[in-house]
C-alpha cells in the first residue's frame, strides 16, 4: 500500500481527543477476578485482548489525538498512531482527574474493561455535531460505574472526590456534572468485564474481536 492510500483509509481528524486509560496486562496485577477460574496469567492475557479490542474501535474513530493513559509499559499490543501518557499516582478519580487535566479542548476518555465498544458506540460523542448543545458524555456500566466520560471542556475538579468502584459511581458521576450546570447527553450501558461470567457474555456480543477469539482458546485449552 502506498503512503497516499494509507492516509486515504485513516479517518479524519476529529475536534475531540480520546484518552484510554489502561494498565499493562501483566499477570497478577490485572483482571485479578478473573482468577479462579484463569490463571493469572490467562487472566493478563484477556485483559491485553479487551485492550486491543477497545484500541482498535478508537484507532478506527476520527479524533484530534489518541492518547494512552498508561499505569506500566507499552507493548507490542499498542497499535500505531496513540500517544502515551503516564497515569499519575493517587486513587482512580485523581488518576482520571489528571488524565483530563493534561488534555485541552473536547476530551473523551473510555477505559479497557469493555471490548465490545465499536466504533458505531463511539460515533454519537465523535460526530463533527457531538458537542452542539452538550457540555458532557457519560457512558454507564451495567454494575453502576462508567465506560466512558466526555467533557467539552475539561476540568479535574468535576472528577475529585467522586466515589469510585461503587454501584452508585455512575449516578454520582452525573449527578457532579449536573450540579455544575452541564448539559448532559448519554452513551449506551455497556457490561465491564470484572468475572468470568462478565467475560463470556461480553464476548458473545462481539464473537469476532480478539477477546471473543482468546477466551474461546483458553476454553478450550481447559478441556484438554
Amino acid at each position: 500500500m502506498t503512503e497516499p492510500e494509507a492516509r486515504a483509509q485513516r479517518p479524519a481528524a476529529g475536534p475531540t481527543t480520546v484518552l484510554v486509560i489502561a494498565k499493562e496486562p501483566l499477570p497478577g496485577r490485572v483482571k485479578t477476578r478473573l482468577t479462579p477460574p484463569y490463571t493469572p496469567a490467562e487472566a493478563a492475557e484477556l485483559a491485553e485482548a479487551a485492550l486491543y479490542d477497545t484500541l482498535q474501535a478508537v484507532r478506527a474513530m476520527p479524533a484530534r489525538r489518541r492518547v494512552v493513559v498508561l499505569d506500566g509499559r507499552p507493548g507490542g499490543w499498542l497499535p500505531a498512531g496513540f500517544d502515551v501518557r503516564p497515569q499519575c499516582p493517587g486513587g482512580l478519580d485523581e488518576r482520571l482527574a489528571a488524565a483530563f487535566a493534561g488534555s485541552t479542548g473536547p476530551t473523551l476518555l473510555i477505559g479497557m474493561d469493555t471490548p465490545q465498544v465499536t466504533a458505531r458506540l463511539l460515533a454519537p460523542a465523535l460526530a463533527p455535531g457531538a458537542w452542539d448543545d452538550c457540555d458532557a458524555w457519560l457512558g454507564r456500566a451495567e454494575d453502576g460505574g462508567f465506560w466512558a466520560l466526555g467533557l467539552a471542556t475539561p476540568d479535574p475538579r468535576l472528577l475529585r472526590g467522586v466515589p469510585m468502584s461503587t454501584s452508585r459511581t455512575g449516578a454520582a458521576q452525573h449527578d457532579r456534572l449536573t450540579a455544575a450546570g452541564l448539559r448532559v447527553r448519554e452513551l449506551p450501558p455497556l457490561c465491564d468485564v470484572d468475572t468470568a461470567a462478565d467475560a463470556e457474555r461480553v464476548a458473545a456480543t462481539v464473537p469476532g474481536g480478539r477477546f471473543a477469539a482468546t477466551l474461546a482458546r483458553l476454553r478450550q485449552g481447559a478441556r484438554r
